[in-house]
């Protein structure tokens, strides 16, 4: 198991008794990021067992309260558990100075570091994090305030070496990782045996996007294309279609023209209206054009293997 999607919130601004605002928690090779925070966040993640203190880096898409009012009581949380490393905030500057406010505002010094980094909105793909198995980039939405969407991916993997031929060949220790990167195996006596003979290709490589509040934005397309996960906001059906355009969110019918366009293997459909009781219709006008469409719901869990 690569890649494990927790949904904490899939409602827009206004939550309902059983869907609070949105919220997700993304584990990739047990590194695990939180993806907006509405209301209700943290007591989602008690509800769902989900360990707040695991969680090092957030990301925030926008600075609508409905995707960060919730950050405020996690942060508290956080250090009334005794947290002490780091938390890294990438966020709108404005929106920092917010948050920055908020925590000092009731003068109980935390026990960790805050370190914000700050969203640029440039076009394109941007790298915000990285480490030896995971990347994260930011790129641009369009939506009433600027806004972006991330995306997660496993970096290459080692190669899988045929341990029972490299003892036969007594191949040394000090050249397996090498073997393992691609390289070919050099015998002391000048024999040459290929990569493709000592390994077999490395496990697949799992990735996620996550866009937020935004119109129908075919641009994205080549940022997203193939990813094996894709959470697209659909606030509205096609019935209110004017709306979704004149509130700059997207209908459940247009999340999947991106989907089918990008070749993804699976898309999320989120962040209802609160006038929608019952998502049925949203996910059938979806699965129109994508099938592979699945309702994000509070609680609902979504693995990539």
């Amino acid at each position: 198991m690569s890649l494990t999607l927790k949904i904490l919130g899939c409602s827009s601004a206004r939550p309902t008794p059983d869907r609070y605002s949105t919220a997700q928690v993304l584990n990739v090779l047990e590194r695990f990021f939180l993806i907006d925070c509405g209301e209700g966040a943290q007591i989602n993640m008690r509800r769902y067992r989900v360990n707040m203190l695991q969680i090092n880096h957030i990301f925030i898409s926008h600075a609508h309260g409905d995707h960060f009012y919730g950050l405020p009581g996690v942060i508290s949380s956080m250090s009334m558990q005794s947290r002490t490393s780091d938390l890294h905030i990438y966020c709108n500057e404005r929106l920092a100075e917010l948050l920055n406010a908020t925590v000092n505002i009731g003068d109980s010094p935390l026990g960790f570091n805050i370190i914000f980094h700050h969203l640029t909105y440039k076009n394109g793909l941007t790298l915000l994090y990285e480490d030896d198995k995971v990347t994260v980039h930011s790129f641009p939405l369009r939506h009433r305030v600027p806004t972006c969407g991330f995306l997660f991916r496993e970096k290459p993997k080692l190669r899988h070496l045929n341990g029972v031929l490299a003892n036969e060949l007594e191949i040394p220790i000090s050249k397996r990782f090498g073997i393992k990167q691609g390289e070919d195996y050099v015998a002391s006596d000048g024999t040459i045996y290929k990569n493709e003979q000592l390994t077999t290709p490395p496990d697949r490589l799992c990735s996620y996007a996550f866009m937020s509040d935004t119109m129908k934005l075919p641009k994205a397309v080549p940022w997203i294309e193939g990813v094996d996960l894709l959470y697209h906001e659909a606030t509205y059906g096609e019935d209110n279609k004017k709306r979704a355009k004149d509130n700059c969110h997207s209908t459940a019918k247009q999340a999947a023209e991106i989907a089918q366009a990008a070749k993804v293997g699976k898309l999320i459909i989120g962040h209802y209206s609160n006038r929608y009781k019952d998502l049925q219709p949203l996910l059938d006008e979806a699965r129109t054009v994508f099938p592979e469409t699945y309702l994000a719901k509070d609680g609902e869990e979504f693995v990539v293997k």
